[in-house]
């Protein structure tokens, strides 16, 4: 049986039918309405030409957001005008088959430990590091989502008191300096500061960002300031994982997201700070950091696996 994931973000939605081993079938994707009622429809419509096609039972979708325990209602979204919606009801009426609702980090992190980075183990942390940082937390082989349906606001631990202001409202948040933002943040300070950011400086785009490809650049040739931004952010992270060890014990740690494209660079301080942060280090089994597998794929296929888990098509 197959399963439809779609992916709700502020610029596109990205569908799919997946199979149960996690392969993507059949793809699309279309911008994302700025009217509420105008991207249900878009939805709705994506299901049912993937519905012509093939043999579909449920839906599940992704989005940005705050979802309640039963993941019917979705309480806030940060990118499209939705306030205690009874999301899943109203896209089942429209698309007449069953559909679960999930945060978009949670179903990118279910998508990893199912098919991805994260197979084979049974308690793990998954990291998103893009504009801002994403969490999700696999326990015992259960997605957690909390009392309220709202776990998992990794990016959001206070990671430092009376802190960098963060769009969530609070100060200090960890994703104000350990997520691309933050990464763009330190690159210009070193560039400004000159020194070991003269070259970075050098490398500034028009609109005064040191972009992906001249950070690659940078780092391949071993700049000393392009090294020392990574490590600034890789130490941040790592020692927020120390604390994430300390709660959760996982087995592994997952880094997503843009950043993680940076493979060791990011990983091997990340690992060092986490030493260093986790409470009886040396006496107790530590986790593993290894980046992401799936790309963007992962919250699309993982929000597919939850829809047919939840509505009784496969055991878990």
């Amino acid at each position: 049986m197959l399963n439809v994931g779609i992916d709700i973000g502020g610029t596109k939605i990205a569908g799919g039918v997946v199979a149960e081993d996690g392969r993507i079938i059949e793809r699309a994707r279309v911008v994302t309405p700025t009217d509420t009622a105008d991207l249900a429809r878009a939805v709705a419509d994506m299901v049912e030409g993937f519905a012509v096609r093939h043999d579909v039972h449920s839906v599940g979708v992704a989005a940005a957001g705050y979802i309640d325990r039963t993941r019917s209602i979705m309480m806030h979204a940060p990118n499209i005008d939705w306030h205690d919606v009874p999301l899943r009801a109203q896209f089942e009426e429209r698309i007449g088959r069953p559909v679960t609702l999930e945060n978009d980090a949670n179903a990118a992190g279910w998508g990893e430990y199912r098919f991805g980075a994260g197979r084979g183990t049974s308690d793990m942390v998954m990291v998103t590091l893009g504009t801002g940082v994403g969490g999700a937390v696999i326990a015992d082989g259960t997605l957690v989502i909390g009392a309220n349906g709202s776990a998992a606001e990794l990016g959001h631990l206070r990671f430092v008191r009376g802190g960098r202001p963060c769009g969530c409202g609070q100060n200090g948040c960890l994703e104000q300096y350990a997520s691309g933002r933050a990464l763009q943040r330190e690159l210009g300070d070193i560039a400004d500061a000159g020194g070991i950011g003269e070259r970075l400086a050098a490398h500034r785009g028009a609109d005064g960002l040191v972009h992906g490809p001249q950070l690659a650049l940078l780092l391949s040739e071993g700049d000393e300031g392009a090294i020392e931004a990574v490590r600034r952010v890789a130490t941040a992270l790592g020692e927020a994982c120390g604390g994430f060890q300390a709660v959760l014990d996982p087995e592994l740690f997952v880094i997503g997201g843009g950043v993680a494209d940076l493979g060791e660079v990011l990983l091997e301080p990340t690992r060092i700070a986490y030493e260093s942060a986790l409470p009886g280090f040396g006496d107790r089994p530590t986790a593993r950091f290894v980046t992401a597998m799936l790309g963007n794929d992962a919250g699309l296929v993982g929000v597919a696996d939850l829809a047919g888990l939840r509505s009784g098509v496969r055991a878990e």
